[in-house]
């Protein structure tokens, strides 16, 4: 916090300086290092982002491995037979997007923290460039989803998880995965800005990590009783989950990339531009 106001106390005290191109960059970066000293000195919110999705790995690919992997059918990718290691190949990709959501519920939680604690109406009295303070929290929530991925990515590989994709390949996953973060990122931002608590921070974006399991995450959506199937198939993170296992795994994508691209465009739009009027309203006196 002393980093960032210290910052801010170097820019002219002008609302048209602060909105400047310059020095919204100088006041992003300031509140980015701020998040990131913040997640070096509370490191439970960021095992807890990753413990979860690892403990999913573990359980589904342990447990319930062997009896799902023989009944994946022509779920599976092309030359793999059934059990536990078909499986890990293919719940791995679920289990990234599992890592997505955790993080970007961490980031609603930060936020709510920030809206609750006093901090913003204080950068509010000062030369701050509004869209600085919101930047800071994507950029390194992006940071750390990217960490938590990497993480997951690592343990599935450890369990089992065999992707064969090419260097292009891995770099159009990555392209997914940033995407989607993105997305999601300031989705929650808008859902921490909104909540009246932390704890309703904590608990608004749920769902995120609930949509893996109601999808084709863990299962094929053709087993699906027929009302959960028609949402299964039409949900955001199916399109989304079937991209990332094709690139990795070299299952069909068909047109599964473009609508990822068109949720994931269409729900950052929407979210930022929730976000920054959430954001920029004045606070209701007390």
């Amino acid at each position: 916090m002393s980093a960032a106001t210290s910052t801010m106390g170097t820019v002219a005290p002008t609302d048209a300086a602060a909105d400047s191109g310059s020095h919204a960059f100088v006041h992003a970066r300031a509140m980015l290092r701020r998040n990131l000293r913040h997640m070096q000195r509370y490191p439970s919110l960021t095992l807890m982002i990753t413990l979860m999705p690892l403990v999913f790995l573990l359980l589904f690919v342990y447990v319930f491995g062997g009896t799902l992997g023989s009944g994946l059918g022509g779920g599976l990718p092309a030359g793999m037979h059934g059990g536990r290691a078909a499986y890990a190949n293919y719940v791995a990709p679920a289990i990234i997007l599992m890592a997505v959501a955790a993080a970007a519920q961490g980031t609603a939680i930060a936020v709510a923290q920030d809206m609750t604690e006093g901090i913003i109406a204080r950068f509010r009295t000062m030369a701050v460039a509004r869209s600085s303070v919101l930047t800071g929290h994507v950029v390194g929530a992006t940071i750390q989803t990217l960490a938590a991925v990497a993480v997951v990515t690592g343990a599935a590989i450890a369990v089992g998880f065999r992707p064969h994709a090419n260097v292009a390949e891995w770099l159009a996953a990555l392209g997914v995965v940033l995407l989607l973060t993105f997305a999601v990122t300031w989705l929650c931002v808008g859902l921490g800005l909104s909540a009246k608590s932390v704890e309703t921070a904590s608990n608004s974006p749920m769902f995120l990590i609930l949509l893996p399991f109601l999808g084709s995450g863990f299962v094929p959506t053709d087993s699906l009783p027929t009302a959960m199937r028609w949402f299964a198939e039409y949900q955001p993170f199916t399109p989304v989950n079937e991209t990332l296992r094709g690139l990795l795994t070299g299952t069909k994508i068909g047109d599964n990339l473009v609508i990822t691209i068109a949720w994931c465009v269409g729900t950052a739009v929407l979210s930022y531009t929730w976000s920054r009027r959430l954001y920029e309203r004045e606070p209701k006196p007390r």
